[in-house]
């Protein structure tokens, strides 16, 4: 027994840099987890979070045309909701999900002692569902290193730590099935770790740790048919986790994400050949704003990206989390290939320029467009409202008060208002105080030209 747990903590002691092998006899067979999760547990959280939504009493609750007949005003409920989060710093530090605590009025945050504590939201991000949160009076807690999440090999044993249907603290084991798994999960493109760890609702926000203890990610989703675990769980990268725990302890509300200013198309079988690629690999350079950041380090449309930093790209949201993760202010050396030649350039990763000015706007006339909210396009606001690259004028923002019955929504550009160009934010408030019996508003929406017409 006792060659047994000298074997064992050998093994658990092993550096991270030793080559991984499978068991090699029956000891080694039977050797336990137990050591790790007893240090990976007291830094795995329950949280409880309450929110006050709005409930529809009635589908015409919003339209302005019924609700001046009836009363149909919304009420207002608590809802709660159950997940997990991670101790990643002494001082109280937390991580979990955006699903789980955004937009909570009150969160309440449990210790695996039973140890109860209030916190606060201060960095959120429904884009990547992460959120930091901050325990209020809670010192010297247990806090969890990083793993090199870009390290990671499929294979690698995993532990999945969380509080899956609200049963309490529960571990589970598995595999990494895939280490660069980009697309579509929840609903949201990104970047994710699969794994076969069984996944359960509850276990959002919680712990993803290798055999030493380390943070690899964050579960925040799985694939289910049945609505429990089907062997198919994603995980938050921990590179991705620790950018965000550093712009929140830097005192950062919202995420500043480095702009890349491009559209890319991955590079696949028949793209490959027709660029005359030996391997389909990398992403093509299908569009590039004059800001970007790739455009001042000389790269070029129809120029294939290879790597940043060292590191594969080959996917959009593979490239976007390579730049998020390398963070502002850092210069990345990127691989590319030019007419088949290799290249490398220095990009220097930034936020989107606020140039030119947005100059938002809210109209307040006595008209149909009183409460539309609207801003000159910039790389800022493109970022934001995800439009495309080459989008210019002026842009729909916020849609309020009688502007509803516009029909308009956040990100119509709006091109000419009654035959009149509008090329700024000025055109559209000089246009908002004329005195007009109604409008006719011509609007771009996804590439899309519409006209709507109005009496005011």
């Amino acid at each position: 027994m006792r060659a047994l747990l000298i074997l064992l903590a050998v093994s658990l002691a092993a550096p991270a840099t030793a080559e991984t092998r499978v068991p090699s006899g029956e000891a080694e067979i039977r050797l336990s987890y137990a050591p790790v999760v007893k240090a990976v547990t007291p830094s795995v959280v329950n949280i409880y979070a309450k929110r006050v939504v709005e409930a529809r009493v009635s589908p015409f609750a919003n339209d302005p045309f019924f609700s001046q007949f009836f009363n149909l005003q919304s009420r207002p409920r608590v809802q709660n909701s159950l997940g997990s989060g991670v101790i990643l710093a002494e001082d109280g530090i937390v991580v979990s999900n955006f699903h789980v605590v955004g937009n909570a009025t009150d969160i309440r945050v449990v210790l695996a002692d039973r140890r109860e504590f209030d916190a606060e939201m201060l960095l959120a991000d429904p884009d990547t569902d992460l959120a930091i949160l901050q325990l209020r009076g809670a010192p010297d807690l247990p806090a969890l290193d990083f793993a090199d999440s870009d390290r990671v090999e499929v294979g690698d044993l995993v532990l999945a730590v969380g509080n899956p249907f609200g049963v309490g603290q529960t571990v589970s084991s598995g595999i990494i099935s895939a280490s660069a798994r980009s697309g579509q999960v929840g609903g949201r493109p990104g970047y994710f770790i699969q794994t076969d760890a069984p996944i359960n609702p509850g276990n959002s926000g919680g712990a993803l740790v290798d055999m030493a203890g380390r943070l690899v990610g964050i579960n925040t989703a799985i694939v289910t048919r049945s609505g429990g675990s089907d062997g198919i769980g994603f995980a938050i990268p921990a590179n991705l986790v620790k950018q965000y725990v550093a712009q929140a302890a830097a005192g950062k509300k919202d995420l500043v994400r480095p702009w890349a200013g491009i559209t890319v198309q991955t590079v696949d079988g028949p793209l490959a050949e027709a660029l005359g690629l030996d391997l389909p690999q990398g992403v093509l350079i299908s569009a590039l704003h004059p800001q970007s950041p790739f455009a001042e380090g000389g790269l070029e449309i129809g120029d294939v990206v290879t790597a940043i930093a060292g590191l594969p790209v080959d996917g959009g949201p593979e490239m976007l989390f390579r730049l998020l993760t390398l963070g502002i202010g850092t210069e990345a050396e990127t691989a590319f290939l030019r007419d088949g030649a290799p290249l490398t350039a220095m990009v220097r990763l930034a936020p989107p320029p606020d140039v030119p000015p947005r100059d938002e706007i809210r109209i307040e006339a006595r008209s149909i467009l009183n409460g539309l909210s609207a801003a000159n396009v910039n790389p800022v606001v493109i970022q934001k409202l995800h439009l495309p690259l080459e989008a210019q004028g002026v842009v729909v923002t916020r849609v309020e008060d009688i502007s509803i019955r516009t029909r308009l929504r956040p990100g119509d550009l709006i091109r000419r208002i009654n035959g009149q160009a509008i090329e700024d934010t000025g055109d559209l408030r000089r246009i908002a105080r004329e005195r007009v019996s109604g409008y006719e508003i011509e609007f771009e929406r996804g590439g899309q030209r519409g006209i709507v017409r109005l009496r005011n």
